[in-house]
């Protein structure tokens, strides 16, 4: 079982897809519209966050284009992202993964989006900065 960072970063390794991601913002009162948009999205990979303020989707560009006649009103990021995942399975209490991975792409200037799933972790770069991140997380994860 992983304990610690470095023994999850020395068992990691990339993942991903070589979809294009958009980030959609809805009214905090469109949970049932992004939630519908979700359950018909046919990509392995998709994001809803509801807050007291809003409502967030993370697809794929091709849905976004698909369910374009359920978009109105929503604010769609014009950045393309790009997912990498950390292919690792990570207990829930580890301490410091995020914040390692975090740092290591901080220092090469990419921003990122982290997404915990149960098991693994996930984070979303901006189309443009992607070779910069994959670059500085093989660093990274080398130098564990």
């Amino acid at each position: 079982m992983i304990r610690t960072t470095r023994e999850a970063l020395q068992q990691t390794t990339l993942g991903g897809d070589d979809e294009a991601y958009r980030l959609i913002r809805f009214p905090a009162g469109a949970v049932t519209v992004a939630a519908g948009i979700v359950a018909e999205v046919g990509s392995p990979f998709c994001v809803m966050l509801v807050d007291v303020y809003e409502v967030t989707l993370i697809v794929s560009e091709e849905a976004v284009e698909e369910f374009a006649g359920r978009l109105h009103g929503a604010t769609i990021e014009s950045s393309r992202y790009r997912l990498i995942t950390f292919d690792v399975v990570l207990p829930p209490g580890l301490v410091g993964f995020m914040a390692a991975v975090s740092a290591a792409v901080a220092r090469a200037g990419v921003s990122i989006l982290p997404f915990g799933a149960y098991s693994r972790d996930h984070i979303l770069v901006r189309e443009s900065q992607y070779d910069d991140a994959i670059a500085a997380l093989k660093s990274l994860i080398e130098s564990a």
